[in-house]
C-alpha cells in the first residue's frame, strides 16, 4: 500500500478534547489509515505523532447498528468504552452534520446509548452510560503488601475505586493496580476524595493510557461507587484535574454523564509521517 493513498484527503482527521482528555477522531469515510496497534501508538504518541490519549474511530461503515464506534487506547488495546470518547464521538457527528437532531444514538462495542446536544454549539452533552454493575464492595485488597478497601465496578470496562484522601498516590498505585494479578484484563484506577454529599474529587489512571486529565466512564464508576457506599447522593459532581462532569444515577444504577467538549483542530496526516504508518503497518 503506497502512501500516495494516504494524502489529502484521505488522511483527514480531528481532533477534540474533553476536560483536557484529548482524543483524535478517525473516520474511515475520510482516512484510510489502517489503525494497527503499531500506527495508533505512533498517532497517539505525543513527540513522534498527533498526540492523544486515544483514538475514537467511526462510523463504522455497514454496521448493523447506529453511529457505531471502536475506542483505542494509546497503547494499541480497544477499549469496550469511554465516556469521554463516547462524547467526543458524538461532537465529531454534529460537527460534521453526520447527525442533525437531538437527541440521537452512537453505538460501542454492541451496546446504543442515548445523546443529547445541550447547547447550541454542542459543547455541552448528556450521554447515557449504561449499567453500572458492582462486583465488590469496599471489599479488602493487598496491593503490594498494602491492604486497600476497594469497590470494583464496570460500566461497560472495568474500574477499581479506591477512597482515600492521598489522591497524589495515583502515580504510584495506578500502574500497580493496573497491572495487578487480581484483574488479569487489567483494570481503570480512581482515588477519590469525598467533599460533601454531591462532590467528589477523583484522580484517574487510565487502562492502556495511564495518568489523564479526566475520564467519563471514571467519573461514572466513583460516584457509583460514591453512592453505593451512601458518601453521596444523585447527581454528583466528579472534579477531576482537567474540569467537572455531573454523573446522574438513578435506582436501577443506570447512569448518565453531562460534560464538555471542545473541538481543537481538523487536518491531515503529512506525507512524512504518513510514510511511517505505512512502514509500521508491515
Amino acid at each position: 500500500m503506497s502512501s500516495k493513498q494516504f494524502s489529502g484527503d484521505s488522511g483527514r482527521f480531528s481532533k477534540y478534547q474533553a476536560l483536557g482528555n484529548d482524543m483524535v477522531v478517525i473516520d474511515p469515510a475520510v482516512c484510510a489509515i489502517p489503525l494497527t496497534p503499531e500506527n495508533i501508538r505512533l498517532i497517539c504518541h505525543r513527540h513522534f505523532g498527533v498526540g492523544a490519549d486515544g483514538i475514537c474511530y467511526g462510523p463504522l461503515p455497514d454496521a448493523p447498528l447506529p453511529n457505531t464506534m471502536r475506542f483505542f487506547n494509546p497503547d494499541g488495546s480497544e477499549a469496550e468504552k469511554s465516556g469521554n470518547g463516547l462524547r467526543v464521538f458524538a461532537r465529531y457527528l454534529w460537527d460534521t452534520k453526520l447527525v442533525t437532531a437531538s437527541p440521537f444514538s452512537i453505538s460501542i462495542n454492541g451496546e446504543t446509548l442515548a445523546v443529547r446536544v445541550l447547547d447550541k454549539a454542542a459543547r455541552r452533552m448528556a450521554i447515557e452510560m449504561g449499567r453500572l454493575e458492582f462486583t465488590a464492595v469496599h471489599h479488602p485488597i493487598t496491593f503490594n503488601e498494602q491492604t486497600w478497601p476497594v469497590t470494583a465496578v464496570s460500566t461497560g470496562n472495568p474500574h477499581c475505586v479506591i477512597f482515600t484522601e492521598q489522591l497524589e498516590q495515583i502515580h504510584t498505585l495506578g500502574p500497580l493496580i493496573e497491572n495487578a494479578p487480581q484483574f488479569p484484563h487489567r483494570t481503570n484506577v480512581q482515588l477519590v476524595k469525598i467533599i460533601d454529599r454531591h462532590n467528589i474529587q477523583i484522580e484517574i489512571w487510565e487502562r492502556g493510557a495511564g495518568y489523564t486529565l479526566a475520564s467519563g466512564s471514571s467519573s461514572s464508576a466513583a460516584a457509583g461507587a460514591a453512592v453505593r457506599l451512601g458518601h453521596c447522593a444523585s447527581p454528583v459532581t466528579v472534579h477531576m484535574p482537567g474540569g467537572a462532569a455531573q454523573v446522574f444515577i438513578d435506582a436501577n444504577w443506570q447512569v448518565e454523564l453531562v460534560g464538555e467538549v471542545t473541538a481543537v483542530y481538523q487536518a491531515a496526516f503529512a506525507p512524512d509521517i504518513t510514510k511511517q504508518l505505512v512502514t509500521s503497518e508491515h
